[in-house]
């Protein structure tokens, strides 16, 4: 073998990680630093694995390999050629198979020290899963709880700022957690990326001071949190935020303002209340928007979905609620929020 091989805690060793996967297996996670250069593209890869199914294992190979040779060329040619003789890169693939093994060929008839990760992102991705299975117990955490537009996210906002260990859930998964919870214009990341994200979050922080967590659901968006993070929130200790009802409504019509711009977007997303409010209430909060009262109709929502059902789950799931440390919040302004952060 021309090539050498390496296991996740040598990632530390090696000048550069490279992701030799398609640009779209790259995209819904990967190894972090890890540079995508693929040896066969999205296309070419659905190509060489029609190859193989329809005609034959080796017809496939004839063509993939001439692709990744001439894949790996252009990689050579412009990401590698300024490359020192002593630089040590690390490759990988999907199973630290063959599309690695032939950048790894590659590299190291050049001179280079190439490496491949056994096992591939596979390998990785097991690792991570391990880890989230048992990391998030390691900490103290300290819930924000609170209704919706109570200002649980400017507080974890405000507490980071101050200096102290936020956990922000909702900005890794990007999504605000509720059912109008999308971004404008941002799609949440894939599954695999959030955990990713979150085991890196994760290990920046000490465990030796309390780390301060919105509460949610299992669930953000599209995104389910690990089991084991799920289960240490419930058992944390409680802040729980209390907001007038007219502040949280003028505070959502802030964060929220794309939909104001957007009513029928904002109609559409509605719909999936359809199952606890039925067709008269709908049509009801479709007219508000329609006549542009929507102060009026963000107090009803939270009067009629948004707090009984936020309540339901947090009295269910957060034991230690009863016990919590009440936080006023009268001014959702940031000034108001850092001397907030202060006292707490």
């Amino acid at each position: 073998m021309l090539f050498r091989t390496a296991n996740l805690s040598q990632l530390g060793e090696f000048d550069a990680i490279i992701d030799v996967r398609t640009p779209a297996e790259f995209a819904e996670d990967h190894i972090p630093g890890a540079i995508n250069c693929p040896v066969l593209s999205d296309e070419e890869r659905i190509t060489v694995g029609t190859l193989y199914k329809q005609m034959s294992p080796f017809e496939a190979r004839k063509v993939g390999a001439a692709l990744v040779a001439k894949n790996i060329a252009k990689h050579l040619q412009a990401r590698f050629r300024d490359h020192p003789k002593s630089w040590r890169p690390l490759v990988y693939c999907w199973r630290g198979g063959q599309r690695s093994g032939a950048m790894c060929i590659i590299l190291a008839q050049v001179g280079w020290a190439a490496h491949k990760l056994e096992g591939g992102y596979k390998t990785y991705r097991r690792d991570v899963l391990d880890r989230l299975a048992t990391l998030p117990q390691n900490f103290s955490l300290r819930m924000i709880c609170g209704p919706t537009g109570s200002g649980k996210s400017r507080l974890l906002a405000a507490l980071a700022d101050s200096g102290q260990q936020v956990l922000d859930l909702e900005n890794l998964a990007q999504h605000r957690g509720s059912v109008l919870g999308r971004l404008p214009e941002q799609a949440q990341p894939s599954q695999r990326w959030f955990d990713s994200a979150l085991l890196q979050a994760l290990q920046k922080l000490d465990p030796a001071r309390p780390v301060y967590v919105e509460a949610e659901s299992n669930k953000i968006g599209a995104i389910t949190l690990p089991d084991a993070l799920v289960d240490t929130m419930h058992a944390g200790a409680c802040l729980l935020v209390e907001t007038p009802l007219e502040v949280r409504v003028a505070g959502l019509l802030e964060d929220y303002r794309h939909y104001l711009a957007d009513p029928e977007m904002l109609i559409g997303h509605l719909q999936a209340l359809h199952r606890f409010h039925g067709s008269k209430q709908l049509e009801h909060w479709s007219s508000l928007i329609h006549a542009g009262d929507f102060a009026a109709l963000v107090a009803e929502l939270l009067t009629l979905h948004y707090d009984p059902s936020y309540f339901r789950a947090t009295s269910k799931h957060y034991p230690n609620l009863d016990l919590a440390r009440r936080v006023p919040l009268i001014d959702l302004s940031p000034d108001a929020l850092r001397e907030i952060a202060k006292v707490l």
